[in-house]
């Protein structure tokens, strides 16, 4: 009795132990121990105890995977994935017939560059769009319910869908431009040796319905065969313009490590984007495979050339649109550019040249100053406090700097506006500011996105993962708070306050307008017309209805199945055994799924997603008899 009374003690104590330290995160005790107590400890500043919840989203591109992920900031936990270029079975993206249309085909996807829909540049969180580099395809997935809505592509006239998703002020455009240069009409065949003559870019300007999203091409300008990199859009006084980095300016074909690298710069491309929509409007273009495409030599005012550092990566218009910041990763700075100036550059045409008949605007009349920020500098980012920051591949870190306007001693040493620098790990690409590309940055957070982890994590053998790390940037230093791996392989990512979006659980009843849906068991049924064989279905806790089906081999099979519940997180899945189906229904959503039956015999279906305590027990059966000659030959 007396060592039962003792267990007993022992384990009341050990949880009064546990309730007065459960709150804390692990470690976080010793760290403060040895700190003095520091109750801002890192540990402390990014922990999100069980049942609490993060300040933002993370919404980063999931690159080769052809998915978005989103995570919690400042916990940096992964919460969600958003399929949208590939099939995903946990979701069951791809598989009934709405998604399947949406991929078109193509089971795989390269996300590199989400951008969020803006009013007034300002987020409005109703839209994500994401570029497919892969298949020339752009996506708008809807904040509302976190789910893909719309796949436009393959794009035409266009080839390697990099320089996007960059929206416009309020959201009329979605900006593209190409990577690859190919002979256009697209399916036309020439040389690669004669890709100066024969090849072409565009630069594309993806309309978007104001009040559904629906995109559409809206109008295209054609480009000489450069690589066209990254991009940002302008608000303020460079509002109607955007902009975006070239390499191979030389236009090589081949060895481009070597070829793209001999001129002493490439150019940046300046789009006047309300030009080219008037042009469109006044039929100044011609329709090439049913897009206007404008030749600039012969439309003035809708394209010009800016040079810039050498083999540049990003080029980004700082919070009040008079800055525009270009970075080349053969130069160990930033140029920084007035776009006041620039334009006043253009209404003058005091142009340096031209490229094919396209304006080169002079390269001292347009910049501010070239800041020293370090080694491989590649994309710059704003906090709306006058302050920039800019990824360093090569050094493997971020600097902090001061952007215009500056005083007479900061601009006779350009040094003293780098403010402070912070290593990441390693071999930092894309960095993001929660805002950077609205008028009103949040300011609080930087996310480096690394393109290596090297040995930061636990071995998973050859397949590494990759790393981010969440820096704070409230202080006049930065300060490193968190480490989180992710799959490969991650580029761009836009961070949206929580409280910024109001997303549903449910799809309400009487929003489902599919043709199909039923709600009542008496709707339900299986009706044959010739060799097709329809269901309508319904999903509730915890059985499917009807739970047989009965088809021949040789038919096509169609089911309609509605999930009648009404209760957030209430999902069910239907998966047919052997039969390549897993269709996942939220709570008042319909999905069609369509299959031919190829063999005989019976074959389980069941809910895939965990739904009740009878979750198991929610099962049936597709009867397939063997088509009649099979029978009789047996």
């Amino acid at each position: 009795m007396r060592s039962t009374n003792a267990f007993i003690s022992a384990a009341v104590t050990a949880a009064v132990l546990l309730g007065i330290t459960g709150c804390n995160p692990p470690g976080k005790d010793a760290a403060d121990s040895k700190s003095g107590g520091d109750k801002n400890s890192a540990a402390a500043r990014t922990w999100v105890a069980p049942g609490e919840k993060d300040e933002y989203y993370l919404f980063y591109s999931g690159g080769h995977s052809g998915q978005v992920f989103v995570a919690g900031i400042p916990s940096m936990r992964h919460i969600t994935t958003i399929p949208v270029f590939a099939p995903y079975p946990a979701s069951g993206y791809g598989f009934d017939e709405e998604t399947k249309g949406f991929l078109g085909g193509f089971t795989w996807g390269d996300v590199h560059h989400p951008g969020l829909s803006q009013t007034d540049s300002l987020y409005d969180g109703r839209w994500l769009f994401v570029n497919d580099n892969a298949n020339n395809r752009i996506a708008r997935i809807d904040l509302r319910d976190f789910k893909t809505h719309q796949v436009l592509g393959p794009i035409p006239n266009s080839s390697g869908n990099h320089g996007s998703s960059f929206v416009t002020e309020n959201t009329e455009y979605v900006l593209v431009a190409t990577r690859f240069s190919v002979p256009l009409p697209k399916g036309r065949y020439a040389d690669p040796a004669d890709y100066e003559k024969e090849f072409n870019g565009m630069v594309s300007g993806i309309k978007v319905d104001q009040k559904t999203g629906e995109m559409s091409v809206g109008w295209q300008i054609l480009t000489p065969p450069f690589d066209w990199d990254l991009g940002s859009t302008g608000k303020g006084p460079s509002s109607g313009w955007a902009f975006w980095t070239s390499y191979n300016s030389e236009m090589a074909h081949k060895d481009l490590e070597a070829n793209a690298s001999q001129l002493d710069r490439d150019y940046a491309a300046i789009v006047n984007w309300r030009a080219a929509e008037a042009a469109v409007a006044a039929g100044q273009a011609t329709m090439m495979s049913g897009v206007p495409v404008i030749d600039p030599a012969k439309v003035p005012g809708v394209l010009y050339f800016l040079p810039v550092p050498k083999s540049p990566h990003g080029i980004d218009t700082d919070p009040s649109g008079k800055w525009v910041v270009a970075s080349g990763k053969l130069q160990p700075v930033a140029s920084v550019f007035d776009f006041e100036k620039l334009k006043a550059t253009i209404d003058k045409k005091d142009f340096e040249g031209e490229v094919r008949g396209v304006p080169v605007i002079r390269y001292d009349a347009a910049l501010e100053g070239v800041v020293p920020v370090g080694l491989g500098p590649l994309h710059t980012q704003y906090d709306g406090l006058g302050n920039a920051y800019t990824s360093l591949f090569i050094e493997s870190s971020v600097a902090k700097w001061k952007l215009p306007p500056w005083t007479d001693e900061e601009r006779a040493d350009l040094n003293k506006v780098v403010l402070d620098k912070i290593d990441v790990h390693y071999n930092i690409g894309h960095l993001v500011v929660g805002g950077s590309d609205t008028k009103k940055p949040y300011g609080k957070y930087l996310v480096a996105g690394n393109k290596l982890s090297k040995g930061r994590h636990i071995s998973t053998g050859p397949s590494q993962p990759e790393s981010s790390q969440l820096i704070d940037i409230t202080g006049k230093k930065m300060e490193m708070l968190y480490e989180a791996f992710t799959e490969p392989e991650p580029h761009f990512a836009q961070i949206l306050k929580v409280d910024a979006i109001k997303p549903i659980e449910v799809y309400p009843r009487d929003e489902n307008k599919h043709p199909h849906a039923v709600w009542e068991a008496k709707d339900t049924g299986a009706v044959r017309n010739g060799k097709t064989v329809e269901v309508k279905m319904m999903a509730i806790r915890s059985r499917f209805i009807p739970d047989r089906i009965d088809v021949n081999e040789g038919d096509e099979l169609v089911i309609h199945v509605t999930n009648v519940e009404q209760t957030p997180d209430m999902i069910h899945g239907l998966g047919i055994v052997e039969q390549n189906v897993n269709v996942i229904v939220d709570p008042g959503e319909t999905k069609t799924v369509r299959l031919k039956i190829t063999k005989p015999g019976v074959f389980a279906f069941y809910c895939t997603n965990f739904c009740s305590a009878l979750h198991q027990e929610m099962q049936g059966y597709l009867a397939v008899k063997p088509a009649e000659g099979e029978v009789a030959a047996k």
